[in-house]
């Protein structure tokens, strides 16, 4: 693979990262509640997630996919249901920001990897991303070497973005000033989550 070609890929998988949505809201929500130990846990355990989309592409995801309807219908319906779950909780204030800013609660680093990696391996605008525009860079990639550089790439992009967001909103004068709208915070995060779930469902 060139360093074009790569160049390319980085991109691509920067732009990715950086596009909003569900796993900033997750990151964010973790970085702030928890702290740095909760938000790099969910920010690694969602790259787990991205690098196991491309090890999977990689097999051929996008011929499976390709065939089988039913399966991404399936794995739609999945994403849009834990998207929906977030959301009616955010709304409720039942694990967003307002509620474990108000209580102290603490998260564990294994609750939040464990929602970091579920936002990521359910979210099917990561498997469309993955189809649409990962898989073109696999059939470049012949040897073992380019292989692992595909599937390395947006792991670590996506690891180190959103470990740059946890750095940033795990800073004590961030969280000092989010503190007093931590309630607006979770309604916003809760409506954005429901109406990224029915844009998935209106999508199926």
């Amino acid at each position: 693979m060139t360093l074009t070609i790569w160049l390319s890929l980085f991109t691509i998988c920067l732009l990715g990262a950086m596009s909003p949505g569900p796993s900033l809201a997750i990151v964010a929500k973790h970085a702030l509640a928890g702290g740095r130990v909760n938000g790099l846990a969910t920010a690694w355990a969602h790259a787990l997630g991205i690098g196991i989309y491309a090890i999977i592409t990689l097999v051929g995801l996008a011929v499976v996919l390709q065939q089988s309807p039913l399966l991404f219908k399936t794995i739609s319906l999945a994403g849009a249901a834990y998207l929906a779950y977030l959301g009616i909780n955010a709304l409720r204030s039942k694990g967003g920001v307002a509620a474990k800013l108000k209580s102290g609660e603490q998260t564990t680093a294994i609750q939040s990897a464990r929602e970091g990696f579920l936002i990521s391996i359910l979210s099917p605008k990561i498997a469309l991303f993955f189809i649409a525009l990962f898989s073109q860079f696999v059939a470049i990639g012949n040897g073992i070497s380019d292989k692992m550089l595909i599937v390395a790439t947006p792991l670590v992009v996506d690891g180190l973005w959103y470990t740059f967001i946890t750095l940033v909103l795990s800073n004590s004068l961030v969280v000092d000033r989010i503190r007093a709208k931590a309630v607006l915070i979770d309604r916003l995060s809760g409506v954005v989550l429901l109406l990224l779930a029915l844009r998935v469902l209106w999508t199926i």
